[in-house]
């Protein structure tokens, strides 16, 4: 799905953050998700696998052993579950010539997991979300998707957290 240079890429900006066990946890949630939709086999039964099985495997060059396996099952369930919910906050922030729907099923995928964090996990730093999915979106596509999960995710993070746009000393 990826090339080396782009995962390589990906994985220098990761590591420069220290983020690695939860960069892992998110790259398996965005494929144990995917798995998810092209077989439409159940969300659980897909994260037991990957729980048993998978994270013992590297993802297109990428060790899952370090993943963080509580923030890869919060992501996976939390999706799962909130999918309608989280299609609509996309929709809210998405052109209306460009339904959640007419985007490609890895790119929806990635917009909904940066969507739960963004909207779910308050401790995550909302630019950390959004570089994290834009690494993802650039490491498995090669032309302007990295740019629209950078603006639609800006967009949201800009409606669910505006206090993390806030000047320091503003708020």
């Amino acid at each position: 799905m990826t090339g080396p240079d782009t995962m390589d890429k990906a994985r220098g900006r990761k590591r420069a953050r220290g983020g690695a066990r939860q960069s892992a946890a998110r790259l398996a949630a965005v494929q144990a998700l995917y798995q998810v939709e092209l077989s439409a086999a159940p969300v659980e039964t897909v994260l037991a696998e990957f729980l048993a099985l998978r994270l013992d495997e590297e993802l297109d060059g990428v060790s899952l052993a370090a993943a963080d396996r509580g923030l890869l099952g919060l992501l996976v369930r939390g999706v799962g579950k909130e999918r309608d919910e989280l299609d609509d906050m996309l929709a809210a922030v998405l052109d209306e010539d460009w339904p959640v729907e007419r985007l490609e099923t890895l790119l929806q995928i990635l917009l909904r997991v940066g969507a739960f964090e963004l909207s779910r996990r308050p401790e995550a730093p909302v630019r950390v979300v959004i570089s994290e999915y834009v690494d993802l979106a650039g490491a498995f596509f090669g032309g302007k998707e990295p740019g629209l999960v950078n603006g639609v995710l800006d967009r949201l993070a800009r409606e669910l957290r505006p206090e993390a746009f806030e000047a320091p000393g503003t708020g």
